[in-house]
């Protein structure tokens, strides 16, 4: 299986409802390195696994509206307890449909999975991997 991944960050502020959660309920700050890694069994006909230029631009496109945001008061995730675990779904739907799309290359659609992994610090990171495949 032949893999590329890339990296980004984003500064977020959130509180995660629900007593499970201790003192993060209170409203607090994140920063995330948000890792994306797209495999495929064979290479592209240009020996790539996706066009990496592209892959990094998909993938500030799907940060931005979280970038800098308090999520408590995003309309798309309002209603949502944005955990590191859920975040990582968040950014994967949002790659997943961008390989599909052709947004990565015109042959990002051999791209079989994709992980999602949202470093919370140096010792705490959560990831989400699945299929492209479907919508």
């Amino acid at each position: 299986m032949y893999a590329v991944e890339v990296r980004d960050r984003i500064m977020i502020a959130h509180s995660l409802k629900g007593e499970v959660f201790g003192p993060a309920q209170a409203l607090h700050g994140a920063t995330f390195v948000v890792d994306v890694a797209f495999f495929r069994a064979e290479l592209d006909p240009d020996n790539i696994v996706v066009d990496i230029g592209r892959a990094i631009e998909a993938l500030g496109e799907a940060l931005k509206p979280l970038n800098y945001a308090n999520l408590d008061e995003v309309e798309a995730l309002k209603s949502e307890v944005t955990t590191t675990e859920f975040l990582c779904r968040h950014v994967f739907d949002a790659m997943a449909a961008a390989a599909r799309d052709g947004r990565l290359g015109a042959h990002a659609d051999g791209v079989e999975k994709i992980r999602v992994t949202l470093h919370e610090s140096d010792v705490a990171r959560a990831w989400f991997e699945g299929a492209v495949a479907g919508g």
